[in-house]
């Protein structure tokens, strides 16, 4: 069992976890994933370098890591054969550790990880014609508990990292395999010596979009978040368009204006409701910001217009928040507060123990006429991913019901049916 304790929470309503340090690695390395060039070379400089050199290699090391996934010193080949060694012993490059790949029958992809201090938590990678979403968790856990939602019945154990979260992009095009294949050409290590030759080629991408709608709620992780989507926007880091990115959250006001100056991506907000009595009991953070200051804040959000719509999410809930007077007050919510916005009405995936039932195929297509025939765009989304509870609202790691011997024997039936 991990050795982290779990965080304390403050209240049920508007539960803001109480920060805490990850437990340090045993073997005393540092971990440079996750990390900004700068935060590279001063570490380097901390370890002994001069203050040039470790600029140098602070940039090196960088490209290695975000553009090309190397997590080995060694292949870094066009750093000196005699220093590949001197950062082995002081740095790592990280992964998450993947406990468990599920594959659905549609396509969708989801790993259970685990960090190096031993908790775990899912990310789900969802394939389309036209685009790859890779659905990428904030926290171990969650702060809120969402009626709905399976991931709200767990206790928030701590906030990912930055390089927790950049690792589950890195561990993604690892399992596609889109790194840029070929050697460093005219890159000659500081020997003097060119150990490779070849061409250097990026290849074309599956993962194409981020949303930030996996376990937990981003907001409440907000500079971690903030730090770890640099590191994926730096147009010499992992290099995805911020209009690529949609970050999701269940209502946390205060936040939301910094979200749009500090991290500039999409804004999806949890609605699910239109108003505050059902949505106190759907999401119970609507008890401390109103349906009112909430729609005030995305009508506030920067960066926000027709180009750059921000989407609400809207799960639908058999004879909870499915009627025809539903769907019209949505339309007019949305209108007052003159918003650029379209809706996804998101069928209720099931989990065991939940309260609610979806609602019927044909009162979500009666919804989705309303919502469109009074000139707002909302799309059913396709559920995907629900033979392994990999759908919206489904994420919980469950490994703790498992023996080590089930996750291999699951891990390797999985692998011999894939051939």
């Amino acid at each position: 069992m991990a050795d982290t304790a779990l965080m304390q929470i403050p209240g049920l309503v508007d539960p803001v976890p109480v920060p805490r340090e990850v437990t340090p690695r045993a073997d005393g390395r540092v971990d440079l994933l996750g990390l900004p060039k700068k935060a590279i070379a001063s570490l380097f400089e901390t370890a002994g370098l001069d203050a040039k050199a470790a600029k140098l290699r602070g940039k090196q090391v960088f490209h290695w890591i975000y553009h090309r996934g190397v997590t080995d010193f060694e292949a870094m080949t066009d750093i000196a054969k005699t220093m590949r060694p001197w950062l082995a012993e002081r740095f790592v490059v990280g992964r998450p550790e993947v406990v468990l790949a599920q594959h659905s029958e549609d396509g969708t992809r989801k790993w259970l990880l685990r960090t190096a201090d031993g908790h775990e938590f899912e990310m789900v990678f969802i394939p389309d014609e036209t685009r790859g979403t890779l659905c990428v968790s904030s926290q171990v856990g969650c702060t809120l508990n969402c009626r709905f939602c399976h991931t709200g019945t767990m206790r928030l154990v701590r906030n990912l990292t930055p390089g927790e979260i950049v690792g589950q992009v890195m561990l993604a095009r690892d399992a596609l395999g889109e790194w840029p294949k070929g050697s460093m050409a005219g890159f000659t290590d500081d020997d003097g010596d060119d150990d490779e030759g070849g061409d250097y080629t990026a290849d074309g991408r599956l993962l194409t979009n981020i949303v930030m709608m996996g376990m937990g709620e981003p907001l409440y992780n907000f500079d971690n978040v903030r730090d770890g989507l640099k590191i994926v926007m730096d147009p010499e880091g992992l290099a995805l368009s911020r209009r690529r990115i949609t970050l999701s959250t269940s209502g946390v006001v205060p936040l939301m204006g910094r979200a749009g100056e500090e991290i500039g991506v999409n804004l999806a907000v949890s609605l699910h409701a239109v108003t505050n009595e059902i949505r106190d009991e759907i999401v119970p953070i609507n008890r401390k910001y109103r349906i009112e200051e909430l729609l005030q804040a995305c009508a506030d959000y920067p960066k926000a217009s027709n180009a750059r719509r921000i989407t609400f999410e809207y799960v639908m809930l058999k004879d909870k928040n499915d009627s025809d007077e539903d769907a019209h007050e949505l339309v007019r919510l949305i209108k007052k507060y003159k918003l650029p916005a379209k809706v996804n009405l998101i069928p209720f995936n099931p989990w065991p123990g939940a309260i609610y039932d979806c609602s019927t195929p044909e009162r979500i297509r009666r919804f989705s006429e309303i919502v469109f025939g009074l000139g707002i765009s909302a799309p059913v989304r396709t559920p995907r991913g629900r033979d392994i509870d990999a759908a919206c609202g489904q994420l919980k790691t469950a490994a703790a019901k498992m023996s080590r011997a089930e996750l291999d024997r699951l891990a390797e039936e999985k692998q011999a049916a894939l051939g």
